[in-house]
């Protein structure tokens, strides 16, 4: 172990960036913080969040490689390395912004740039494991910068028998896990989802799960119904109604009412599903429409509670983040439906909806060198508890 790993072991109190690439692959998420203590005595202080774009040219190449069909090695292999560049470029420029050096920065947490996340096991060469793919290379992050630099966070979840994934429930449990109250952190973006944690529990009490549609289904119908890319504002909610009898069309779909664990996606409230819900609105007043669906969106989430969360937790308190959480018209309708319970904007907790997956994997890098492990066996559905991410020094 160097001089230098060994003295940043020995720091309570961490200044450390957070990086990641998401799904859209439309930037590299950066943010700056503070992270004092380890595990469940970890406080953080976010000092500062950018998104460093990442060019056309090299977002479409991604999306090339992440495809079996047109997909090369080479490309891979050279995107790895680029990709790494991209990220110490965000590091670089967060820096400028808050007139730091490299040397003012104790450590960096990257999620890096998922190219395949294939779902469950598959027999391949006489084994039969789950598999992940993260690029843009830690250690040449670490080099370009000179900053230790910690990442490949989901493959050891993976090596258990875990999906490496998801990894946000931990960062729930650390920061939001409350001694006297029960709460419920609900992430409504294209998909909705839920982690609960009960009251003075341990990690492993925790759940969560895919509760059904987010902003998916309003979103495509204000393109096909305004040619916009959502409802601002829940504008045009606002200005309809519920209609009785597109609410009880919505309500026979059967991935929302699934007994967890579940998750979902694309694959079924995409493009299949709402050219029957097109289909569906034929003739009605379009503003009742997103009105309806939105109406959808929010029962859908309480109808988990109701059956799946509530016997096994009546939560005291739910906190909101994702898209969905900047719509007015779906925090007013959980509101009336989660009667009794205090409902929160995640913002309130120093944490925002665009920063906390950057504030996740600086976390997880800092955990990674406390020697914690942070896969949550009730989640991930792996069979041991191990560290996560691989320490690369510059």
């Amino acid at each position: 172990m160097t001089t230098k790993l060994q003295k940043l072991l020995q720091k309570r109190m961490r200044t450390v960036i957070g990086l990641l690439s998401g799904t859209s692959v439309d930037g590299v998420d950066a943010v700056l913080m503070k992270i004092t203590g380890s595990g469940k005595s970890t406080s953080i202080k976010v000092i500062d969040f950018i998104t460093h774009p990442i060019p056309e040219k090299m977002r479409y190449s991604v999306f090339r490689n992440s495809d079996n069909k047109t997909a090369s090695i080479e490309e891979i292999a050279r995107l790895n390395v680029i990709l790494g560049a991209v990220f110490a470029d965000a590091v670089h420029k967060i820096l400028k912004r808050n007139s730091l050096k490299t040397s003012n920065i104790d450590l960096i947490g990257s999620h890096g740039q998922t190219i395949p996340h294939p779902p469950g096991k598959e027999d391949f060469l006489g084994y039969r494991m789950k598999s992940t793919l993260q690029i843009g290379d830690p250690s040449v992050i670490a080099n370009l910068t000179g900053i230790t630099t910690v990442g490949d966070f989901r493959i050891a979840d993976c090596a258990v028998d875990g999906d490496g994934a998801p990894l946000v429930p931990y960062l729930d449990h650390l920061l939001f896990s409350d001694k006297r109250k029960s709460r419920g952190l609900l992430n409504i973006g294209g998909i909705s989802n839920v982690t609960i944690l009960p009251k003075n529990s341990p990690l492993s009490s925790v759940f969560a799960f895919d509760t059904g549609p987010g902003n998916m289904l309003i979103d495509g119908l204000m393109y096909h119904l305004y040619h916009k890319k959502y409802d601002k504002d829940a504008r045009i909610a606002k200005k309809g109604t519920v209609v009785p009898k597109l609410f009880e069309w919505l309500l026979q779909d059967t991935v929302y009412r699934q007994q967890p664990p579940k998750s979902t996606g694309r694959e079924h409230y995409g493009q299949h599903f709402q050219k029957k819900l097109l289909k569906a609105v034929k003739g009605l007043n379009p503003a009742d429409v997103i009105r309806t669906v939105t109406e959808f969106t929010s029962y859908s989430i309480w109808f988990n509670y109701k059956n799946f969360i509530e016997s096994r937790c009546r939560i005291d308190e739910l906190i909101v983040s994702g898209g969905g959480a900047e719509n007015p018209l779906i925090t007013s309708t959980l509101s009336n439906y989660f009667k009794g319970i205090k409902v929160t904007h995640l913002k309130q907790f120093g944490v925002t909806t665009q920063n906390k997956e950057a504030v996740l994997f600086a976390v997880l890098g800092n955990e990674c060198l406390a020697g914690n492990p942070a896969n949550m066996r009730s989640v991930t559905g792996s069979i041991k508890s191990v560290i996560l991410g691989k320490i690369c020094q510059a």
